[in-house]
């Protein structure tokens, strides 16, 4: 794998200058009759001084190569003079957003799920971009899937399925995040390409699996608030009974204790407002 090689060529507009002088004098020396002198000086002129003119863009580069040979790049950006017979190819270094699309896979447990990827990616390393791969884009596209992929294998959706996992897609963000993008930075080194961000785009069971899930997740949701609410309808029948009895305000036997227990766990745990019924008699009859 060649190594990148920065350059700094010499100024263009001094090689220019010299373009157009060469150009004035080929056509005097076609003009004092000396023809086939003018015209070599103009074909030399055309051929040799104006293919080494090079313009690089803030944020650009050129890789260049002589014959087969790395050369070196430049990246400061301006104008340049370099070796006519060198080939010339742009290098982006700004950075690119993929927006990956939404792979179905399995999770850790073997649950179909959806997940993409954003990645902000640049060019590091030209020389690694040009010769390492056939086309580093592609390459990044590829890896990119392959990573994700790898990633959704490795966690479980949540901790439904595996409730003794330390880390899940869903809650585990950021961690995620970081794991992400140091697996692409491993693959995608290869080619000279850094990562700057990977983040989840999008997590969901498959669609095969969604409704299901959703029962599952409203379930335990359900258990979780009648949970909750028992415990506060224990709480306040425990403090009521023993407001009664520190007060002296009525003296219950243990029978008697049980139903009031029983009527207001029925209060204060039911769905529906409770219609009263009035007893005229007693608890015995």
């Amino acid at each position: 794998m060649e190594n990148e090689k920065t350059i700094n060529p010499p100024s263009g507009y001094v090689t220019f200058t010299l373009f157009l002088v060469l150009i004035a004098v080929s056509g005097i020396l076609i003009w004092q009759e000396l023809a086939v002198i003018g015209v070599i000086v103009f074909i030399l002129d055309f051929s040799l001084v104006l293919p080494g003119l090079v313009i690089v863009n803030p944020n650009e580069s050129k890789v260049l190569t002589l014959f087969g040979k790395y050369t070196g790049t430049v990246k400061k950006d301006g104008f340049f003079w370099v070796n006519p017979f060198t080939v010339k190819k742009k290098v982006s270094l700004r950075a690119f957003n993929l927006n990956g699309q939404q792979l179905k896979v399995n999770d850790k447990v073997g649950n179909p799920i959806e997940i993409a990827a954003v990645i902000v990616w640049r060019v590091k390393d030209t020389a690694a971009a040009v010769f390492s791969v056939e086309n580093y884009i592609q390459y990044v596209n590829i890896q990119s899937e392959a990573a994700v992929r790898h990633l959704a294998n490795s966690f479980p959706y949540d901790h439904f399925e595996d409730e003794d996992a330390s880390i899940t897609l869903r809650d585990g963000a950021e961690h995620v995040s970081i794991l992400l993008e140091k697996e692409l930075n491993d693959r995608l080194a290869r080619a000279g390409i850094e990562v700057l961000e990977a983040r989840i785009s999008h997590l969901a069971y498959a669609p095969e699996i969604a409704n299901a899930m959703l029962q599952r997740q409203q379930a335990t949701a359900i258990i979780a608030a009648r949970k909750q609410i028992v415990e506060g309808a224990v709480g306040m029948v425990e403090m009521a009974l023993d407001k009664l009895s520190a007060k002296n305000i009525v003296e219950l036997d243990e029978e008697r204790k049980a139903a009031m227990v029983s009527n207001l766990l029925v209060v204060l745990c039911g769905e529906r407002n409770v219609a009263p019924v009035v007893n005229t008699g007693t608890l015995y009859h």
